[in-house]
């Protein structure tokens, strides 16, 4: 450990762990999370908004949005719209947040792998960077091969590249450090979501995985935005004051 902290504009909010305050006040609850100290944001939900709307709340409140995320159907049903509205956004990444259940065998990963190739060219013609967001069943093996592996090894880096939730790679029983080590760049967003004892979700710092020795390996990864994620918080702001004030805090 050293005394590296996370930079000040690396430390976002991913919108989907304040979907109750967004659904009453989009832009209040954007201004609220910049009193908080986040820079940033990751857009999931739109909430009845557009994405010049949104686009408007966040310059507003002085927050950039980074991303959004968008659905593995969205590839097939009108990429050029989605990738159009993350450019409106203002948006460096289209993120594809999960994929279908029916997908989640050896040649479903396959085909993922094949449509993430085409999605990506177009996102890095329209200026963008397709990634995808993990959830723990995508580190499933099957016949001794990690489901997961197959996007990181059949895609091309510059193709697709990773906003790794390190709770579920945790979930899925792997370890983040070591996708850090084997696919270095390909990691430049995280959701930075703590576990509990018990297994389950808790707030940034509260919980048991060792973030410092997990953003040790930041420059290798490619780390540039740690966007905070809590899944069922009690209390979405307290949730929000305590992540962002651990993530503030410390040193790796």
């Amino acid at each position: 450990m050293s005394d590296r902290t996370i930079p000040a504009d690396g430390i976002g909010m991913h919108l989907y762990s304040m979907r109750e305050a967004l659904a009453a006040d989009y832009p209040g609850t954007l201004r609220q999370l910049a009193k908080i100290g986040y820079r940033s944001i990751g857009v999931s939900g739109r909430h009845g908004h557009s994405a010049e709307e949104i686009r408007s709340f966040a310059d507003d409140a002085e927050l950039r949005i980074v991303l959004e995320h968008v659905p593995y159907s969205r590839l097939t049903d009108d990429w050029a719209g989605a990738l159009a509205d993350v450019k409106t956004l203002g948006g460096q990444w289209i993120v594809v947040p999960s994929l279908p259940r029916e997908l989640r065998t050896l040649a479903g990963f396959r085909e993922a792998a094949g449509a993430f190739t085409e999605g990506g060219k177009a996102a890095r013609d329209a200026g963008l960077r397709l990634l995808f967001h993990n959830h723990g069943h995508d580190f499933d093996e099957v016949d001794g091969q990690v489901l997961f592996d197959i996007l990181c090894d059949e895609v091309e880096p510059e193709l697709l590249g990773f906003e790794l939730d390190l709770y579920w790679v945790v979930n899925g029983g792997k370890d983040p450090v070591h996708y850090f080590q084997t696919y270095p760049g390909r990691f430049p967003a995280l959701h930075v979501k703590d576990m509990a004892e018990d297994g389950s979700f808790a707030d940034v710092g509260s919980g048991r995985l060792d973030f410092a020795a997990m953003f040790a390996a930041a420059g290798q990864a490619g780390i540039e935005h740690w966007l905070v994620e809590h899944d069922a918080p009690t209390d979405q702001w307290d949730s929000a004051r305590t992540s962002y004030q651990t993530l503030a805090e410390l040193r790796y």
